[in-house]
């Protein structure tokens, strides 16, 4: 029997996720940042520095950004880890990563950049100081196996950063529903041309787990210990899970 999972709100077979969420981000990648901004009101950005600053990254650390995109945190964990550190770039999405490495360039960091999928690491064991991940773990098809994998290539010690969408306050979700599934879309087809995309993203948010499932879900895949951080009513959560 085909197994299935959700693309958003609509169930398809497994198989067909992962091609079905890449068509999204070739379409949106090069309007990417500039929807990141007028989704989130510039809010991405205050997000991704909460992240980076509390990360505990310290010059000389090897950092492994995952479903990187366009190397927003990339670029940060760089700043902290100085000439002595190793930071990598990674997308499974050969559109969103072409879009990370040349703004790098232009910005005059030259990274190691690799395409990659999070549920088989091209990386050995017990590599990193650091993983992080912003707003693509809900697009993986196997949360689990991505976890894991994440937890594999972590040193004892080290610690996992996922940043991504979560279940809101209640009282903002009437509200926020009507943001997203009316605005987002209609921003979308406006400024991307692609108004399926951006509700499909709506939708994603609303199928992946919520914060207590999510940092149960870590420690089940190896870590010895999980917490998170609510941003801006739980709009947004930062899942912090510690290798022992």
């Amino acid at each position: 029997m085909e197994k299935t999972t959700h693309f958003g709100f609509k169930t398809v077979a497994e198989d067909d996720k992962a091609h079905k969420v890449a068509e999204v981000f070739h379409s949106v990648a090069n309007k990417y940042d500039v929807m990141n901004d007028l989704m989130s009101g510039g809010l991405h950005r205050v997000w991704k520095h909460f992240t980076l600053t509390t990360s505990g990254v310290r010059r000389g650390d090897r950092v492994l950004d995952i479903a990187g995109g366009t190397g927003d945190l990339a670029r940060g964990w760089a700043e902290r880890v100085g000439k002595e550190g190793e930071v990598w770039l990674t997308d499974i999405n050969s559109s969103m990563l072409t879009v990370g490495r040349d703004r790098l360039l232009d910005q005059g960091r030259i990274l190691p950049v690799a395409l990659a999928d999070a549920e088989k690491l091209p990386f050995p064991d017990n590599y990193f100081d650091c993983v992080s991940v912003a707003f693509g773990l809900r697009n993986m098809t196997h949360k689990d196996a991505a976890l894991a994998e994440m937890c594999r290539v972590l040193k004892p010690g080290g610690k996992l950063l996922v940043l991504e969408f979560s279940k809101v306050w209640k009282p903002l979700a009437p509200l926020y529903d009507l943001y997203s599934f009316k605005a987002l879309p209609l921003m979308g087809k406006l400024v991307a041309n692609d108004a399926d995309s951006y509700r499909y993203l709506a939708e994603s948010i609303r199928m992946h787990p919520d914060q207590a499932t999510l940092r149960q879900m870590m420690l089940d895949a190896g870590f010895g210990k999980a917490d998170y951080h609510n941003l801006t009513g739980g709009v947004v959560a930062l899942h912090k899970g510690y290798k022992f």
